[in-house]
């Protein structure tokens, strides 16, 4: 693991101590995102910045609650990249990989429009873990996987862990 990597993931871990629940998922979420983006060949570059935002795509959640009563994907999406930005650049990450992991932890519960593998690849680590920590039904696991995976790696984990066919 990346030096860098690491460290952020020591700061996330820090940065929600107390609450287990939280560390666990994105871990989670960054050890499925690693391993689909191994498995798709994205070039380092685009690793790293899917494995950083990976780590902290759900910094929002806590000052959402705080500052909303509420920790909805809009809330986080809309606190989450200045948190993100104040993480990173205090671990010297450098402007272009911010902006970039800002931009992802801005959009991670925007389904559309998707601009780029780092994004999709995002998308479909946090579902794989959302579906089984949300308790989803079948059904919608299947729409899940019809709608949002896209990448082989990602299509072959959904159908390793959830009932879902191909419909085509």
């Amino acid at each position: 693991m990346n030096d860098q990597i690491r460290r952020l993931m020591d700061a996330m871990i820090e940065y929600d101590s107390g609450d287990p629940m939280r560390i666990h998922h994105f871990l989670k979420v960054h050890a499925f995102a690693a391993a689909i983006g191994r498995g798709e060949g994205l070039d380092e570059r685009t690793q790293f910045i899917l494995e950083a935002a990976a780590l902290v795509h759900d910094i929002g959640i806590h000052l959402a609650e705080e500052t909303y009563g509420d920790c909805s994907g809009k809330y986080q999406e809309k606190i989450g990249p200045d948190e993100t930005e104040e993480m990173m650049a205090g671990l010297g990450f450098s402007r272009d990989v911010i902006q970039r992991v800002r931009y992802l932890v801005g959009h991670h519960h925007t389904y559309d429009a998707v601009d780029g593998p780092d994004y999709r690849i995002l998308l479909e680590a946090d579902f794989l873990v959302n579906l089984y920590e949300d308790s989803i039904s079948p059904e919608g696991q299947q729409q899940a996987y019809e709608h949002i995976f896209q990448t082989e790696t990602g299509r072959r984990y959904c159908r390793a862990m959830y009932p879902v066919t191909e419909t085509e």
